[in-house]
């Protein structure tokens, strides 16, 4: 756990979805935000369950540790190719873990996301977003990309029909200089692409207060860029993100008193 934070209410980036009401957000990951892949784990409190759909086809990454993990707490695992193991997550999330010891840098790496065609997905993240094609496999119909060789690459898929968002609503970020902001909102309306959310700055109690720009590509999966200045600030490691989840995880009795109500959580 690198951070946790609890919120009162929806922020207005949907950081949670198009959820209101008490929610918050816990960052994890293998090391700081400002050099590893981190994934942001967001928990909507009267929510009990989303609906999957198929966009986020699921992590990859290298470690024997993490098979070892896996093996002693009884955790199913499948092996879908030699040496690598597919895991579900709670919800439904897919892990693909590879059965090597575990990387001195980001053991992250890769993010696969579902693309309906993949020569339009490929043309917007490269040649819009500047991402290097590091591989790509016609007859697998997948593509591998990525900003740096030592970062975590993001991985696009065919499904073989139109991308499903379901109802969890995740998004991919990406941090980058500040004055880069203005000029990549104005490259996505010249190109008539979709902006979900103009550049804005985002208040966090306490912490700095970023900017960023939500977009969406072809298919519609959200693609943040924050200013990376105040991202590095606001995304300091907290020694005390553990307690603070703990101590989250202890004080919620959402389950209690929808149970009392008679109700259940709402599906989303």
């Amino acid at each position: 756990v690198l951070r946790h934070e609890e919120f009162e209410e929806g922020c207005k980036a949907s950081c949670n979805g198009p959820y209101d009401g008490k929610w918050s957000k816990t960052m994890v990951g293998y090391g700081p935000e400002d050099n590893h892949f981190v994934a942001e784990l967001t928990y909507n409190y009267g929510i009990g369950e989303y609906r999957l759909g198929n966009d986020f086809l699921g992590i990859t990454l290298v470690s024997s540790q993490a098979v070892s993990n896996a093996k002693k707490m009884g955790w199913p695992l499948k092996e879908v190719t030699t040496g690598i193991f597919e895991a579900e997550a709670p919800g439904g999330y897919k892990f693909y873990l590879e059965d090597k010891e575990q990387l001195k840098q980001d053991p992250v790496l890769k993010v696969t996301l579902g693309v309906s065609d993949l020569q339009k997905s490929v043309n917007y993240w490269s040649d819009l977003l500047g991402m290097k094609i590091y591989e790509k496999d016609e007859e697998k119909q997948r593509a591998l990309l990525g900003y740096a060789d030592n970062q975590c690459k993001l991985e696009l898929k065919t499904v073989g029909g139109a991308v499903d968002h379901g109802t969890a609503f995740g998004r991919i970020a990406f941090s980058c200089a500040k004055d880069e902001l203005p000029n990549i909102e104005a490259l996505m309306k010249k190109e008539n692409q979709k902006i979900l959310t103009p550049l804005v700055s985002l208040d966090t109690p306490g912490k700095a207060t970023v900017q960023v720009i939500i977009l969406a590509d072809p298919d519609g999966h959200e693609i943040c860029f924050v200013g990376d200045e105040a991202f590095r600030d606001l995304s300091k490691l907290d020694p005390n993100g553990d307690k603070l989840l703990d101590d989250a995880m202890a004080a919620d009795n959402s389950d209690k008193w929808f149970a009392a109500q008679k109700m259940k959580k709402a599906a989303a």
